[in-house]
């Protein structure tokens, strides 16, 4: 894991325990700017990556930017999700079939993982780069 991935997971949890989340919100967030950091870390060019912590109406956004140039990740529609989780019915026998998560595919788990813990998310590209955003 990049150096860079750890670190703003870390500054995340000081800054919502600051301001007085508790403790399951801080953990989201954890989890999510973990996602989205290590997806920008492997999408782009550059080691430039940018992480904000805002307080919104309601709740906190964590935004995440870079220049990475690649294809922007959409949200799953519900339906999407719940049958990525789902996948086919798991095999007897042989190497892990009782593995629900050997249904899954490498790629694409940790904005999975986004979509069910924040209230919402999305992206928005410009020619400088890329943000993703996620709400809780």
């Amino acid at each position: 894991m990049p150096r860079g991935v750890p670190e703003a997971r870390h500054r995340v949890q000081e800054a919502m325990r600051a301001w007085g989340e508790p403790a399951d919100r801080v953990e989201a967030a954890a989890l999510i700017v973990t996602e989205l950091v290590t997806n920008a870390v492997q999408h782009t060019g550059t080691r430039r990556i940018r992480c904000r912590l805002l307080r919104v109406a309601g709740g906190v956004r964590i935004c995440v930017w870079n220049r990475g140039k690649g294809r922007i990740p959409s949200p799953a529609r519900p339906d999407d999700s719940a049958e990525l989780l789902r996948g086919p019915a798991p095999e007897t026998g042989g190497d892990g079939a009782d593995d629900p998560s050997g249904c899954l595919p490498e790629d694409g788990r940790g904005l999975l993982l986004v979509d069910a813990l924040a209230t919402r998310w999305g992206t928005r590209a410009a020619l400088a780069g890329r943000l993703v955003w996620a709400d809780l």
